[in-house]
């Protein structure tokens, strides 16, 4: 079954789940989100299959995350709205994102991905 990873290499959390991706021999497809972002339409998909909410796909330690003052808006926004905010720049979106099947894990934690990847 495909792997997708969803990244940007500037990230050292990315760069540490593709280092893990390799060791452990995992063949993936590599996606940058800020060359190839994430359309409205899949990160309501993705959304729907990792069953958190819709605040955790947001890098709330980003930049531009800041810089919209997207804090308050996330706590009052509707989830369409919200998905139309992440939709338009990849880095307002959690990375690194690894999708396989029906299973969208975001964000790195080793035994999360150990226990649904391996």
């Amino acid at each position: 079954m495909n792997v997708t990873f969803i990244q940007y290499p500037k990230c050292s959390t990315c760069r540490k789940a593709k280092k893990w991706l390799q060791d452990n021999d995992i063949d993936f497809v590599d996606r940058i989100i800020n060359e190839d972002n994430p359309k409205k339409e899949e990160l309501k998909l993705w959304l729907g299959k990792s069953g958190l909410s819709i605040n955790k796909f947001f890098n709330t330690s980003g930049r531009l995350y800041k810089e919209l003052n997207l804090k308050d808006k996330v706590k009052t926004a509707s989830e369409d709205e919200l998905l139309q905010i992440l939709s338009t720049d990849g880095m307002l979106v959690k990375r690194p994102i690894l999708i396989k099947g029906d299973t969208v894990l975001v964000g790195f934690k080793e035994e999360q991905w150990e226990e649904h990847i391996k």
